[in-house]
């Protein structure tokens, strides 16, 4: 199954993470399938905290892909934040 979550990235206690559409059973910084945006938490200044690309979100979501619980909260407040 395709799931879309978050990989890290960044180094020690300074967390960096790509959004991903992966398999399952792929490990958390493993193998993906593509790159949808990243996240990056600790964003300070004229730095971009959140970006994500909705188009392909929603092409593997129409394709059975399932949200993890952080990304979903995520792509809910990326589209307040647009609105």
């Amino acid at each position: 199954m395709v799931v879309i979550r978050l990989a890290r990235g960044g180094s020690h206690k300074r967390p960096f993470y790509h959004v991903v559409a992966t398999d399952s059973r792929n490990r958390r910084d493993g193998r993906f399938i593509e790159r949808v945006g990243y996240f990056n938490p600790i964003a300070r200044g004229n730095d971009t905290k959140l970006n994500l690309s909705v188009e392909r979100i929603e092409h593997w979501r129409s394709n059975g892909a399932q949200l993890s619980p952080r990304v979903e909260q995520l792509l809910k407040d990326f589209s307040k934040a647009a609105a």
